[in-house]
């Protein structure tokens, strides 16, 4: 039987301990705040935000909690202009001219023949109407980067987020059969509306201590040995901490801190050394100041044993 054909099986959601085995098993490290934050999202059926820097694990922890529950991921992703049509539904225009077309030619009334094209048939469903829609087990729902969004999607939202509903002026309200698992990310360039927020459960999400990024790199990057893993953590921590963060515009996440040590074992690399270092900034930055700020000089600072 292959993976494809294998019935899923309902994972353990009993306890947080339970769900953070969960998780761990795709490949996601949760540590207990949010772990419980997920936990209550499920048991409550409440969409869940998530807030922090971008890199540091938001959007890869919708696709373990759909891998996990086994049901489909559906994605929107956000930005400035998106529109109700592209998130929620659109009619298929092409269609429903060809139906009044095709009832004109056969002397149908018009009346009945506009009333006709707006069934469900005949809508394009986006995101939102397929999660909604979508079959048991139900769907997860990220919605992702909603800070770059403007505010009258924001409340285009609320009544999605508060009621797990849309209204569609020719069909009228449609309700979720099974409540899609919802999770909205924010890099907070901006301040969400406080009814946004009114309606979800929080968690803010931030850089992770050493033991836990090393965890992670040595998860994600099998390859990686000991002692180069630890020298990745060890150095993308001393870069978010002070004095060297003011170095730097934005310091790297925990998805650079992966690549990078991808990156590192694809150069055939055992331990790190400042050109190494300088040679691969462009992988754990992407301003053009931070690479360039990333030397010799602060390299070999970097990598220098700290003080006892």
């Amino acid at each position: 039987m292959t993976d494809a054909t294998r019935p899923h099986v309902p994972p353990d959601l009993s306890s947080i301990d339970a769900l953070e085995r969960g998780l761990a098993s795709r490949g996601y490290l949760a540590d207990r705040r949010l772990a419980t934050a997920v936990f209550l999202a499920l048991k409550l059926q409440r969409p869940l935000l998530l807030e922090g820097e971008p890199g540091v694990g938001k959007t890869e922890l919708a696709k373990a909690l759909a891998a996990l529950l086994g049901r489909d991921l559906l994605r929107l992703q956000c930005y400035d202009g998106l529109e109700q049509r592209e998130a929620l539904y659109e009619w298929n225009y092409a269609a429903q001219l060809l139906h009044l077309r095709a009832s004109e030619a056969s002397g149908d009334a018009v009346r009945d023949a506009e009333a006709e094209v707006y069934q469900p048939r005949y809508l394009i469903q986006r995101p939102l109407l397929q999660a909604l829609q979508a079959p048991a087990p139900g769907a997860v729902l990220l919605i992702d980067e909603v800070d770059r969004a403007d505010e009258p999607f924001e409340a285009f939202l609320l009544e999605y987020l508060g009621e797990y509903q849309v209204s569609i002026p020719e069909l009228g309200p449609v309700r979720a059969a099974v409540p899609p698992v919802t999770l909205l990310t924010s890099n907070r360039t901006r301040d969400l509306n406080d009814a946004v927020k009114r309606r979800c459960l929080y968690h803010w999400l931030d850089y992770p201590e050493r033991e836990r990024e090393l965890a992670i790199v040595r998860a994600q990057v099998p390859d990686a040995g000991e002692a180069l893993s630890a020298q990745v953590a060890d150095f993308v921590q001393r870069v978010r901490a002070q004095p060297f963060a003011n170095a730097f515009q934005r310091a790297p996440g925990i998805a650079e801190s992966v690549e990078w040590a991808r990156a590192l074992v694809a150069l055939d690399t055992v331990v790190l050394d400042p050109e190494v270092v300088v040679d691969t900034a462009g992988i754990l930055f992407k301003q053009r100041d931070d690479v360039a700020a990333l030397n010799h000089q602060l390299a070999t600072e970097l990598l220098a044993p700290e003080a006892a």
